[in-house]
């Protein structure tokens, strides 16, 4: 199946939005917080299948500025191969799932304070590839991220996209998210609560 479409974020000025920043922020800003629950509307429409569902993500902990720093530097420094190894190794940060699944943990868990006085958080994770992508690598097996953008108001209420099949390159201060799927899924009706012990 033919890329049929590219995102590109410019870091400068847009570290909020991305996964990874070479700004150098406090870790009050980015790395405290509790646990935290959020539930999703997912509305997908792209050229791999339509339809919605409810998303649950589940925030156990929030990365570390030391895990972060890893992940960037590896990205620079050795590419998306070794960033994708580097990020199957992190512990997990919490889950994502659909009522009906089984969880699936991410690596992944970035916060900071938007300018409206609420939050923009970036998750992410290795994609499940199964057994018959392993075996026959199609097109897709080139696209191992899932990337969750997620801008919560002050009343933990927000919005987001959820990228599933995504491809991660840096080229000097910006990251490039390529999704195999022409539009990622849309993330509405986002509501937070603390996560229950």
């Amino acid at each position: 199946m033919p890329i049929t479409s590219r995102r590109s974020l410019a870091l400068l000025g847009c570290a909020c939005v991305a996964l990874l920043s070479v700004v150098n922020l406090r870790t009050s800003a980015q790395t405290l917080g509790e646990p935290e629950d959020f539930t999703a509307i997912a509305i997908v429409n792209n050229n791999l299948r339509s339809g919605a569902g409810t998303v649950l993500i589940h925030i156990s902990r929030w990365s570390t500025d030391m895990e972060r720093t890893r992940l960037i530097e590896t990205l620079q420094k050795k590419g998306s191969d070794q960033l994708l190894d580097e990020l199957q190794d992190m512990k997990s940060v919490g889950t994502i799932r659909t009522p009906d699944s089984l969880a699936y943990d991410l690596r992944y868990a970035h916060q900071q304070p938007g300018e409206d006085g609420g939050r923009q958080i970036v998750l992410a994770t290795d994609r499940p590839i199964g057994f018959w992508e392993a075996v026959h690598r199609p097109r897709t097996i080139q696209y191992p991220f899932t990337v969750i953008q997620m801008q919560i108001g002050r009343d933990g209420k927000g919005k987001g996209t959820l990228s599933i099949a995504t491809k991660i390159v840096a080229h000097k201060n910006v990251v490039e998210l390529e999704n195999f799927a022409t539009q990622p899924v849309m993330l509405t009706e986002i509501t937070s609560k603390p996560a229950k012990p």
